[in-house]
This record gives structure tokens, sequence and C-alpha cells, in this order.
């Protein structure tokens, strides 16, 4: 795995035992169904026990949502009710950035706690997912403004609208990721999991370094080592990793439908696919601000 809300998970990928591997319960005489026919229980009884099998045959297959299982129409609801709270909570960061410049950094460094309180919780807490969405939401609304005002156009005054550019640049790829994932021309092996890992190993040693460095040397915002063409080409090797996280995001998520995981988790699987949307988000608007700067 390489999304830690997945992978340190101890559901999703874990192969568990269906019903069907359960052995029936003995009834009070030893059978599996109660008295056998014939022996102690009376004709009535029989019939009885006739009649309710026969309406268990005849009644619907229990599906999915009837066993309280995971369906991935648990995943779509809880995941598109955390975007449309992240695009709320954001827009509200956005028009109250300017007169409160420092919230958006809080909101940020909440996200990371929450972030990562989430991500290694054995059960999953709704609560905590929508206080991480939200502080999230404050964050990006606030960044989001920062690297709009890089593309600022000194004689006129317009920006260029990079951050409309970045969420639709960040929905076409979740959905090409999608459509890949699904026709089955990217399969999630062993050793795609594995190149994934260490290629995101060496991609977060390579922020740390950034981050370090643009205390010591000059920078425009993006720090030292995300500038100029240099900038450009690791913003698009972050972006395919991004796409490939969440190829590697759909197919625990079917895993997890296909074993029976309960229903709950799929605020699990929402929060999961939140953090990588955001990441990806994050790193197209960093693109566009890097070409469109001013």
């Amino acid at each position: 795995m390489s999304n830690p809300v997945f992978s340190s998970s101890p559901i999703f990928g874990e192969r568990r035992r269906g019903a069907a591997g359960t052995a029936p319960q003995a009834g009070p005489y030893g059978t599996p169904y109660g008295p056998a026919y014939g022996t102690a229980g009376t004709a009535g009884t029989v019939a009885a026990d006739a009649g309710a099998l026969e309406q268990m045959y005849s009644a619907p297959a229990a599906t999915t949502r009837d066993t309280g299982r995971l369906t991935y129409d648990d995943v779509i609801v809880k995941t598109g009710g955390l975007l449309l709270l992240l695009v709320v909570v954001a827009a509200a960061s956005w028009t109250f950035a300017p007169r409160m410049p420092g919230l958006w950094l809080l909101g940020a460094l909440v996200g990371l706690v929450l972030g990562l309180v989430n991500a290694f919780r054995r059960e999953p807490s709704p609560a905590l997912i929508v206080a991480y969405t939200v502080a999230q939401g404050v964050f990006l609304g606030g960044v989001s403004l920062a690297f709009q005002s890089m593309t600022i156009d000194g004689a006129t005054g317009t920006a260029e609208p990079i951050v409309l550019q970045a969420i639709l640049g960040t929905f076409a790829t979740f959905g090409a990721a999608l459509v890949l994932f699904r026709s089955g021309r990217v399969r999630v092996t062993p050793k795609f999991t594995r190149w994934l890992l260490v290629a995101l190993v060496g991609y977060l040693a390579f922020s740390l370094l950034n981050f370090v460095l643009s205390f010591f040397l000059a920078s425009e915002g993006f720090g030292p080592l995300r500038n100029g063409p240099i900038g450009v080409l690791v913003g698009l090797v972050a972006v395919g990793l991004a796409a490939a996280s969440l190829i590697v995001d759909f197919d625990a998520i079917q895993r997890g439908v296909r074993q029976g995981v309960p229903a709950r988790y799929a605020w699990t699987a929402a929060f999961g696919l939140v953090v990588t949307l955001v990441w990806l988000y994050l790193e197209i608007l960093r693109l566009l601000a890097i070409f469109n700067r001013n």
C-alpha cells in the first residue's frame, strides 16, 4: 500500500473468512436444524420447520446493504459529502484569509495531526474524519489564495484562474485513474506497490530537504529545489505519484467490498481518498503557479 490510511488499516487488504466458512450451529438434539424427522419432534414441529425453510428459500437474496457490509455506494456518498464540506470550508477560508493570515497555517497544523491520528486508528471515527476535513478546508482556502496571488499581473491587477484550473485538473486526473483501474490496463501488483512505496519515500525525503533548505537559501515561495525547470519536473513526478496512489486506493476499496468488510469502514475509504485528492490538488496548483508566476 502507498496510502497510510489503507496500508495501516487491519481491514482493507486483509483476507477475511466469509460466512460460508462457518459451520452450522447444531440444534438442541445434535442435528444442524433441530430434531430429526421421525424422532422426538412432533408432526406439527416438522411442518413448521418445513414451512420456515420454504419461506427462507423463496425470500430474495440478502444484499450487502442488508447484511451491513461495505458497498461502493457507501464510499461514494461519504466521499462526496466530505469533498462538499471541504469545498465549503475552503471557500470560507478564502474569504477570511486576508483578514486572518495565520488561520490557514493553523489549519495545516491541525490537519496534519488529525490526519496522522485518523490514519493509524484501527476503527474509523466519523467525528475525527469530519474535523480533519474542516481543518484541511481552512488550509486549502488560504494556500490557494496565496498561490493565486503569485500570478497577479502588476499592470492590470488581474490574476490567472489557477485555482479553478487545479480543481478541474484534479477531477480529470481522478477520472482518468478510475478509468484505467476499471479497464484493467493498470494492475496493482506487489511489484507496482513496491515501486510506488520507494518513489514516495524518495519524494518525501526530497520534500523535507527542500523545506529545510528554505530556511537557509532564498526561494520564491516553493523552496530552493522547486523553482525553474527542476521544480516543474518534480511537480510532474509528484502528480504522477498521486495518480498512482489513487489507483492503489481504488484497489484497496475493491478488496474491502469483495471481502465484505463492515459498512462503517466506508468512512476509512472516504478519508483515504480525500487525503490523496488533497495532495493531488496541491501538486497541480503548485505546478500552475510556477507556470503563471509574475
